[in-house]
């Protein structure tokens, strides 16, 4: 009877695992339950093909904490030679009538969103991906020290479909 249930288990995790041939890196960091604005979540890649394109994401999980309509990020790549690019996004994260975007049916939703397309990860070497939120309130310079409301942060690797 165990063998049975320990061959459906695994069955059951193939079968999952499986269903995404897209993905190539898939990670995941949780905050605690406030992302501090100097708190900088890393992932690190080592890409085993340095010619072939990815599409990048950065995914968000949030929760009804979270107060905003928006969200501005700070990514940083770091190549293995040295050479850093670093971008300020922002992306939308509710509808105007304050319903979030994202998928879920409990209160938590993730977001999956476009970081790069066709990017080439082109030198051979650990690449980091470095995430940090800018949130500031409207009339505020100060930017917020405490976003509530962000559970995880993923960054994602998924091969192109032509």
């Amino acid at each position: 009877m165990q063998s049975k249930s320990q061959f459906i288990a695994v069955f059951l995790v193939f079968l999952f695992v499986s269903c995404d041939s897209n993905q190539v890196f898939d990670e995941y960091k949780s905050v605690s339950n406030q992302w501090q604005k100097d708190d900088i979540v890393e992932f690190k890649f080592a890409p085993t093909d340095t010619l072939i394109s990815y599409n990048l994401f950065i995914n968000l999980r949030n929760n009804n904490d979270y107060k905003f309509n928006n969200l501005f990020l700070i990514a940083e790549i770091d190549y293995p030679n040295g050479k850093s690019v670093v971008d300020t996004l922002e992306y939308k994260m509710a509808q105007p009538n304050g319903e979030f975007l994202g998928t879920g049916f409990t209160d938590v939703k993730e977001n999956k969103l476009w970081y790069k397309e066709k990017f080439t990860f082109n030198e051979s070497g650990i690449y980091h991906i470095k995430l940090q939120h800018a949130m500031r309130e409207n009339g505020n310079i100060e930017g917020v020290d405490a976003l509530e409301g962000v559970t995880d942060i993923g960054f994602r690797i998924e091969n192109i479909n032509e």
